[in-house]
């Protein structure tokens, strides 16, 4: 845990006792931090009481006695309209943080030499976060990952602040960013932003500025350029003299570092690392991530060798284009993680000959915008309640079945691409440089077969590891 000394001796409220709210209500008592906790769930109040939390109704505590409420994340700041408790800080003239906050400004003191990278971005932060945290490991570094990934960020290891070869990894989400007003990183990272909890946020200019402070005050920005509101912001900061890596999953568009379809490339077009046999790293949205990944991890001392090591040896995230295995020369992907037909695409573009798995309780639109990538499509192997609604949006060039299961699913495309490597092998005599792949990336939510996508990625996994001649991913 990372005790929060910063308000040692003040008074604050807390709002929001779930998992993240009453770890930071831990830290802030760990560091001599009087709180008053409260929740709207009685549960929740009770069970932080019994762990040793003041707590009590915030209504009627003397707002004039306060130093901060600190609210938990999932708590409305602004939109759909604030929750009560903000309306009380607002009245008091109390400022309202979260634990992002807290944990920035214990780097601000002047002897403080760890590291502090924040990443945010609409999508790809997960697995930038993972990946950065991945090679900084792997070089020896003492990392600390988590935030809006793993770990609470104040249920991370203390900080040493004499360790210069201490570096926290943290995931922001854009509700953490609106409760960090003064949030400053040693190396700020945003990805991409697109429409996204605008219920929360309100408009997409909103939700962009939120998104633009996390990078703002860092020491040094990297920012993706591949959509129009982060070039925007790119210029913004670059005008504004802030030290800049721009980055992109395509190259020639005024990037520092980019990726040419197989290789990362500097501004120039020059090669800097191919990432052609990383399997975790496939895709141009993964291109940009690895972009983002090389410009911090430079930032922070490392060798292009090292982390081109690092590159090599990251398993990726679970559930999303997470590499299974092999079976008779077939590749088995789970990307579970794809609950929407936005989300299924990264996985498509990313390979040739998919026997593509897909379906659950669909979302609005279907699998109607995946029709830029149904000629990558050898078979599809419908499932759940969308089985139905998804074939009739399919290309009628395309062959498909309603598999109904999840393992039947498996069970059927593990046959036809075993069949199809097959039949490539024998012509060819030798092994296809692209091999047949059997994806599992839904498009669709997982609720009517499975409570959540881990579940269904956890079973997907399961009925492939159950097949003969199962082979795991070799690092």
């Amino acid at each position: 845990m990372v005790p929060v000394d910063i308000l040692a001796s003040d008074h604050v409220a807390l709002f929001g006792l779930g998992g993240s709210g009453l770890i930071t209500a831990k830290a802030l008592v760990a560091g001599g931090v009087r709180v008053t906790a409260f929740d709207d769930n009685p549960a929740s109040v009770e069970s932080a009481r019994e762990q040793g939390i003041e707590t009590g109704n915030l209504r009627d505590l003397d707002w004039t006695t306060l130093s901060a409420l600190v609210l938990a994340p999932g708590v409305p700041l602004t939109h759909p309209q604030p929750h009560w408790s903000v309306e009380l800080a607002h009245r008091a003239g109390v400022e309202i943080i979260g634990d992002i906050e807290l944990f920035s400004r214990l780097f601000d003191r002047p002897d403080c030499k760890a590291s502090f990278v924040a990443i945010t971005g609409t999508n790809g932060k997960s697995t930038t976060t993972a990946l950065i945290a991945h090679v900084l490991s792997s070089s020896g570094r003492n990392v600390q990952m988590g935030g809006n990934i793993g770990r609470a960020v104040l249920d991370l290891d203390p900080i040493q602040p004499q360790q210069a070869n201490q570096v926290y990894v943290v995931e922001c989400s854009s509700y953490q960013i609106d409760l960090a007003p003064s949030l400053r990183p040693d190396i700020g990272i945003l990805l991409n932003v697109t429409p996204d909890h605008l219920e929360r946020h309100g408009t997409i200019e909103n939700y962009a500025s939120i998104k633009e402070r996390l990078v703002a005050a860092s020491d040094f920005a990297v920012v993706g350029v591949d959509d129009d509101i982060c070039l925007t912001i790119a210029e913004q900061l670059a005008e504004n003299g802030t030290a800049l890596a721009r980055i992109s999953g395509s190259e020639g568009i005024g990037s520092d570092i980019g990726f040419d379809g197989d290789c990362l490339v500097d501004g120039s077009g020059q090669k800097i690392m191919s990432l052609t046999a990383i399997g975790s790293l496939r895709g141009r949205h993964n291109g940009q991530n690895a972009a983002a990944a090389l410009s911090a991890c430079r930032r922070l001392g490392l060798s292009d060798e090292d982390i081109l090591k690092g590159f090599k040896s990251f398993p990726g995230l679970a559930h999303r284009m997470e590499q299974v295995g092999h079976v008779q020369g077939v590749l088995f992907i789970n990307d579970s993680k794809a609950t929407n037909a936005e989300a299924a695409a990264p996985a498509l573009s990313s390979f040739e000959k998919v026997h593509w798995i897909a379906g659950g309780l669909a979302k609005d639109g279907g699998i109607e915008s995946l029709a830029p990538h149904f000629s990558r499509i050898e078979k599809a192997y419908f499932i759940g309640e969308s089985a139905g609604n998804f074939a009739s949006q399919l290309s009628d060039t395309i062959p498909y079945e309603i598999a109904g299961t999840l393992q039947q699913a498996v069970n059927h495309a593990a046959e036809d691409a075993a069949r199809a490597a097959a039949d490539v092998a024998g012509v060819s005599g030798t092994q296809p440089v692209n091999p047949p792949v059997v994806l599992l990336s839904p498009a669709a939510a997982s609720f009517d077969q499975f409570p959540n996508f881990e579940k269904r990625g956890e079973a997907f996994k399961q009925a492939v590891q159950g097949l003969d001649g199962f082979e795991k991913i070799k690092v």
